[in-house]
């Protein structure tokens, strides 16, 4: 993998409670000088990413139900729509964990699918990414909420927030990876801090990072072979 594979895998993100502005502008800026996939702002930042990325080929993209996951569908929905008309192309939602440590799988699919649904009402070209939050769950529960979102037009397993007690494994990863196969998409986020960490995770079946390291992972790429 070169810089330029490995940019282009980055979601370049700022999720933190003390994000302000100028964050977001330096964040922009760096998108389009890394010609990163995206930034992954909160959704009071849309607007903002969008006006300052609209000349660029970098996207905007958000979360919905964050961290926790624990909104109402009802409430996903609204805040993907409103995310999507502001500019926002890809909408990584939280899944709702209660649902899934109850065993209400039938709560869990209606979640994923409203805000899929709704995101792709107002662009059909928005992509939508579930954050499973793996570090709360066991295997079985990891698997299982894989084969439900493939059975919805959600487009990526989202490993986790970055803000649970744990981020993204490599075990994590192959096995979902092992459930979606080419179905679905991977997105790897949390406690993926350098190059190495990134070709780890795309050999176990990552196809897109989230991070706020990006810059560094870029500049630590510069002198690797690829693989």
């Amino acid at each position: 993998m070169n810089k330029e594979t490995v940019a282009k895998m980055i979601d370049h993100t700022a999720l933190k409670a003390i994000t302000t502005d100028k964050d977001i502008a330096q964040l922009c800026q760096e998108a389009k000088e890394y010609n990163f996939m995206s930034v992954c702002v909160n959704p009071y930042y849309v607007a903002k990413a969008y006006e300052l990325l609209k000349d660029s080929d970098v996207k905007v993209c958000t979360v919905v139900g964050f961290p926790l996951g624990a909104n109402t569908t009802a409430t996903k929905a609204f805040e993907a729509t409103l995310a999507v008309e502001e500019g926002a192309l890809e909408v990584d939602m939280v899944v709702n964990v209660g649902a899934i440590k109850s065993g209400q799988w039938e709560v869990v699919k209606e979640d994923i699918q409203e805000v899929a649904k709704a995101s792709k009402a107002t662009n059909k070209e928005a992509i939508v990414k579930v954050i499973i939050e793996t570090c709360y769950l066991t295997k079985e529960e990891i698997v299982k909420v894989s084969e439900v979102i493939l059975e919805t037009d959600a487009d990526f397993v989202k490993t986790s927030t970055g803000f649970g007690t744990g981020g993204a494994t490599i075990e994590d990863v192959a096995l979902i990876k092992d459930v979606v196969a080419h179905r679905k998409l991977i997105k790897a986020s949390g406690g993926v801090k350098n190059y190495d960490d990134v070709v780890a995770m795309a050999k176990a079946g990552a196809d897109r990072i989230g991070t706020s390291g990006g810059v560094a992972i870029i500049n630590g790429a510069e002198n690797k072979a690829a693989y």
